[in-house]
């Protein structure tokens, strides 16, 4: 089997580390893969460096949120090169699968299609604003689109848009992170791992820590990650908001599971998020999550069970809760860190993740050849 992959970015987020790892079942299975992605970066070089065949496809960038006017203009130019792009590739290589790794390649994939190829469109995020639930909705009228949602919640974006029997849920996996039992009663290390960007919540997770610093002054914070996607704006704002905290920037780490065995307690404060591999990172390695209960997760933590849930999702309420933890009784930390361990092994690691993918990618090229199949003339004798 051939497949097609589709990525509108370079560099490597969540979304991103979750297309290396089908990928790697891809490659373990014996099929094939090409990849088109915009321009040079993390992501290329990874690829490049694991053998897989990359070729460029332009796609923005864009300013995240709201579009403006010029990015309308340019993504509409954007997607006839696309379209021309991958049919010169499907016209010159049999592909049996198109797999779609962001919204902003779909309508480019779904043309070129040409219902011809079956496409799978990984969702990763919400699709809420009017422009994109319609231009969602338009491609799966004009092509044989199937959604594989990473939660409930992002399923639901789509409903009415894509046929029920074409949208899939299957929740992210990740590869262990080794699990350390943590005492939780001495030097304790609070943070946030992931992307920096507005909807991550990193100035509400500051203005916690500023409630805090003055009762618990030797508390080590952090926050682990980059400002991907032209987030620089935001960044200067959150390390002008971090002034005078105690709070330790690491930057974009490869080794994220040498940041978790740091950690006590990780936060995520998201105001919006469909899934988070991160939280599923926390559970592997034994890490408490403390979070907003926004989007899908909710769906991921049991509160009081396998996490703890904050409500209202304010800075405020954040740091009473994050206080409760730092003045309680280590066994319920304990307790919840053992829960969520559980809860990775059932039902997130990385093999059950690349097993149900992959397998909904056979069935979905096996139906199109016994379609083909009932399709073609009668042979004659």
């Amino acid at each position: 089997m051939n497949i097609l992959f589709l990525d509108q970015f370079s560099e490597i987020g969540g979304a991103q580390r979750g297309l290396l790892d089908v990928l790697q079942a891809v490659e373990e299975r014996g099929w094939k893969a090409h990849v088109l992605i915009p321009g040079g970066g993390p992501l290329v070089e990874q690829l490049l460096a694991r053998g897989v065949a990359v070729d460029e496809i332009p796609c923005g960038p864009y300013q995240s949120g709201s579009k403006s006017p010029s990015d309308f203009l340019r993504f509409a130019f954007d997607v006839r090169r696309q379209i021309r792009v991958i049919r010169d590739l499907v016209s010159r290589t049999t592909f049996d699968l198109i797999y779609v790794n962001g919204p902003r390649l779909l309508p480019a994939a779904a043309i070129a299609s040409e219902r011809r190829l079956p496409v799978l469109f990984h969702l990763h995020s919400h699709i809420n604003q009017r422009y994109a639930v319609r231009l969602a909705r338009w491609c799966s009228g004009r092509a044989d689109v199937t959604v594989v949602a990473c939660s409930r919640s992002a399923a639901g974006s789509v409903a009415g848009i894509v046929p029920l029997e074409r949208v899939h849920v299957i929740v992210n996996g990740i590869a262990e992170i080794p699990f350390r039992q943590r005492a939780f009663n001495g030097d304790w290390c609070i943070g946030m791992v992931g992307r920096i960007s507005p909807e991550k919540g990193q100035i509400e997770f500051l203005k916690a820590v500023a409630v805090l610093r003055a009762e618990f002054p030797n508390i080590r914070f952090l926050i682990c990650g980059a400002p991907l996607f032209a987030m620089d704006r935001y960044f200067d704002q959150v390390c002008t908001e971090a002034r005078g905290l105690n709070v330790e920037f690491l930057g974009w780490r490869e080794d994220v599971a040498s940041v978790f065995a740091e950690l006590d307690v990780l936060v995520v404060p998201s105001k919006q998020e469909a899934m988070g591999r991160v939280l599923v990172e926390a559970f592997s390695a034994g890490v408490p999550v403390v979070a907003f209960p926004v989007g899908g997760i909710p769906e991921v933590i049991a509160n009081d069970e396998t996490g703890f849930l904050v409500q209202p999702a304010t800075p405020e309420a954040l740091a009473v809760k994050l206080r409760e933890l730092l003045t309680g009784d280590p066994k319920r930390l304990r307790a919840v860190a053992a829960n969520a361990r559980r809860a990775w092994e059932e039902h997130h690691t990385l093999a059950s993740y690349q097993a149900t993918i992959t397998d909904l990618m056979w069935r979905l090229v096996s139906d199109r050849r016994a379609e083909r199949e009932r399709a073609a003339p009668p042979q004659h004798t």
